[in-house]
């Protein structure tokens, strides 16, 4: 039923829309003129600002369905539309203030076209959230499905079948396998579904059954099957993927690209390989920085006292740490030990009642205060708020011959926090655990993924029994 009026679902989600932004102005410009809870200074008519506002909304939908967000989303993330949301309606004003400043129109307030830009992000995000909670609700219960035909009944086609068991929220059924050289699955698989042909029956079944996508899950050696395959799929209106026999080597979110014009599937490309998302989380790490800075500043203050009453020495204990690009770069904390030559420092694990350790600086570590200046690196670019934490050569030497992708960490800038810290994961804890999940940031990374982190980071308290 879905496939039939997926055409009118899209154009019902334009409308949806259309129709919210246009509640959102009518609210903004009550806020903003008729409340009493902000200044009205001289309101043009009424007319003048929805016109405006037209343009807007004309172009945050334009946007939209070019950029693809009114496409069927069944698989994409609840994070992935709330990011594209905030780059469309940004975009959008972006379009619109440079449309009043070419057009010089200098007057339309602009208290109101930011509260109306955050009441959109607002109301857009909170209603695609209650949608997708209600689309995931009635998947589950066995509504809105769609079906998949699996060719190959091998440990690919088994595996793809196992991990798509695990999203019901997601409202794909499995019909069925077809398979050329196995009747019936292995002992063990009894759960999986039948297989109920070979691969000449596959026009037939699309015929007469309402397969919507089919999953080639293959061996490398029927390669030379694909063409024919793809040719009837295509005939019969049903979409087709491939998992590659190699997938086990592959990312979680594999890129295909484009080089001396054959696609190819990139290894490590990431998110943030995107400028744009370069450009927004650059902005990000900018505008957090200079706040935290200002707000800590007390306590930098005191920190910076403490050090000088307790300790002879310098206040801040800089070293080099390997980042972006396996470039290194000088990395700034309050000093919280005794003075050592560098070759200790650079080369010594601190350990637990490390005995080098200064009694007020072993406060600044468990309180995380001796951090605080490593967002003078993240303005000069060294680092960002929320990355994977950044060693020190010597056990980057170490840590690359005997920990699998050690490497691929340096493929973005360093953080203050990661998802490592985030799950507990500092001091002297298992390198090994601290590169799967700063692997998974890196391949999964989101504006959304930052902000969790950031709140997990703040949420699990300043104290940290593992920082020493």
């Amino acid at each position: 039923m879905i496939r039939k009026y997926s055409r009118v679902l899209t154009q019902l989600y334009v409308l949806t829309d259309a129709a919210g932004m246009v509640l959102v102005f009518l609210a903004a410009y009550w806020l903003k003129f008729y409340s009493g809870l902000m200044v009205k200074v001289g309101a043009l008519p009424f007319q003048i600002y929805f016109s405006r506002t037209l343009i807007f909304i004309v172009a945050a939908i334009l946007i939209g369905y070019f950029a693809g967000f009114y496409a069927p989303r069944r698989k994409k993330s609840l994070g992935s539309d709330i990011w594209t949301i905030f780059k469309i309606q940004t975009t959008s004003l972006v379009f619109l203030v440079g449309f009043l400043y070419a057009a010089k129109e200098v007057h339309i307030s602009r208290e109101f076209l930011l509260l109306f830009y955050a009441l959109n992000l607002f109301v857009l995000s909170a209603y695609r959230i209650v949608l997708k909670q209600f689309l995931n609700r009635i998947r589950r219960k066995g509504f809105n499905k769609r079906y998949v035909l699996i060719l190959g009944a091998g440990s690919v086609g088994r595996e793809f079948y196992e991990r798509l068991q695990q999203y019901p929220e997601m409202g794909y059924e499995v019909f069925g396998f077809l398979d050329d050289h196995a009747t019936e699955h292995p002992h063990g698989y009894a759960h999986l579904k039948p297989i109920i042909g070979t691969l000449d029956d596959l026009e037939s079944i699309l015929q007469i059954n309402p397969i919507d996508e089919v999953i080639i899950a293959l061996p490398l050696d029927a390669h030379g099957k694909y063409p024919a395959i793809i040719d009837i799929c295509d005939n019969a209106g049903a979409k087709t993927l491939i998992i590659p026999d190699y997938f086990d080597i592959l990312p979680a979110r594999p890129f295909f690209d484009n080089f001396a014009g054959m696609p190819m599937i990139n290894i490590r490309d990431i998110p943030l390989d995107e400028f744009g998302n370069r450009i927004a989380k650059r902005g990000f790490d900018i505008a957090f920085s200079l706040i935290a800075l200002l707000v800590s500043t007390p306590f930098l203050l005191i920190a910076i006292a403490g050090i000088k009453l307790t300790s002879p020495g310098p206040v801040f204990f800089i070293q080099e740490r390997m980042g972006l690009d396996r470039k290194t770069f000088r990395m700034f904390k309050l000093r919280t030990m005794h003075i050592a030559d560098s070759k200790t420092s650079d080369t010594q694990w601190t350990t637990e009642n490390d005995p080098r350790r200064t009694r007020f600086g072993a406060l600044l570590r468990k309180l995380s205060v001796d951090e605080l200046p490593q967002f003078i690196n993240v303005l000069k670019g060294d680092m960002s708020v929320v990355g994977p934490r950044p060693e020190r050569p010597y056990f980057v030497e170490q840590f690359k011959r005997k920990v699998p992708k050690y490497m691929v960490k340096h493929h973005i800038r360093p953080g203050i926090t990661g998802w490592a810290q985030a799950n507990g994961l500092r001091g002297d804890t298992s390198i090994k655990d601290r590169i799967d999940h700063d692997l998974f940031y890196i391949e999964h990374w989101s504006f959304l993924f930052d902000l969790k982190i950031i709140a997990r980071t703040i949420r699990k308290g300043i104290v940290d029994k593992n920082a020493y």
